[in-house]
């Protein structure tokens, strides 16, 4: 019985001196010596020598100086790697778009060719009418109530400013109660409607923004606003205005502009995609450079060029670049914006 243990036992350390420290002690080895970007995490340094980010994983960029990624359902979070799961029948899913293109969408002929939507957007807003009828926001909330308590859930400030209005409109809320008593106690959320319909109602024209500044303190305190133009506008209301106007021709937008992969975390774009923003990063950094936009563009697109590769060396599929290396690769070029 002894000799049976005695062998099993044998058996066990073995097993556990090879799956647990040499096997990995040999993968390691091979890796570092072999391939030491790849299985040190494929880093990318900047200027300065630090690490920036991994070539694998997308990452946002704010600034118009810089190439911006795909949409991500994870928030660029590495850690919670996922898609959206929105059907296309998902209003979600448009809105989403819808917000992206807002701003940067531009008409495709018409006296206006090559100019952007996104005044005509402001004006149509500015006159407070959808489907002939007052009251955009009023309807935007009562439309897409699930909207509606997103803004309100977004921020704290959103949901402090809604808390506010409630305490000074008693008798809305009251009246609310009365219409849903299943909800005696209702939380900033649950007014999200009725405070855009009384919004709406006070304030024709007018959206909301929260606007970040710094207080007397020298701490950054956010407060809501009352706007009548802007980005805001441009990006929550863009799709209620082009079903106001179904007859306007706009130009085409590369399709992974403003769809997310799978994982959430694509580093990759479109050279398509790329030459679709290349106006606005060669404009800014002319305009920081003080230099000819024209020329600039040039520059840029010459470094696209270099930088892109579609797979299997290029006998298949359609080509991409890699953002984080175009970026850092501009930063090379013309330095930190």
């Amino acid at each position: 019985m002894m000799r049976y243990l005695y062998k099993s036992f044998l058996l066990l350390i073995f097993g556990v001196a090879i799956t647990c420290v040499v096997y990995p002690l040999v993968l390691w080895v091979v890796g570092q010596t072999l391939f030491p970007f790849q299985s040190n995490g494929s880093m990318l340094k900047g200027p300065d020598g630090k690490n920036v980010g991994s070539k694998l994983i997308a990452q946002p960029f704010t600034k118009d100086e810089y190439f911006q990624p795909r949409p991500s359902a994870a928030s660029y979070d590495a850690s919670a790697s996922a898609s959206s799961s929105l059907a296309a029948s998902n209003y979600g899913l448009r809105d989403r778009v819808g917000r992206t293109l807002g701003p940067i969408a531009k008409y495709k002929s018409g006296p206006k060719t090559g100019q952007l939507v996104a005044p005509d957007v402001e004006s149509w807003f500015s006159a407070d009418k959808y489907q002939g009828k007052p009251g955009i926001v009023a309807q935007w909330a009562d439309l897409h109530n699930s909207l509606a308590q997103a803004w309100v859930k977004t921020d704290t400030a959103h949901s402090t400013y809604v808390d506010d209005w409630a305490k000074a409109n008693p008798k809305v809320v009251a009246q609310f109660i009365k219409d849903n008593p299943s909800t005696p106690e209702p939380k900033a959320p649950d007014l999200a409607v009725v405070f855009f319909k009384d919004f709406s109602e006070k304030n024709p024209g007018k959206f909301l923004t929260a606007e970040t500044k710094t207080g007397g303190d020298g701490k950054p305190a956010t407060t809501i606003g009352v706007i009548d133009s802007g980005s805001d506008i441009q990006s929550t209301f863009f799709l209620m205005w082009r079903e106001d106007h179904p007859d306007a021709n706009l130009q085409d937008v590369p399709g992974d502009y403003v769809t997310a992969s799978g994982s959430g975390l694509d580093p990759h774009i479109t050279l398509e995609n790329a030459e679709f923003q290349l106006e606005r990063v060669a404009s800014k950094w002319a305009e920081d450079l003080k230099r000819d936009p024209a020329q600039v563009q040039k520059e840029i697109e010459q470094i696209l060029q270099e930088n892109a590769s579609a797979p299997w060396f290029g006998l298949a599929g359609e080509k991409f670049v890699n953002v984080l290396e175009i970026n850092l690769a501009l930063n090379k070029k013309y330095g930190t914006p």
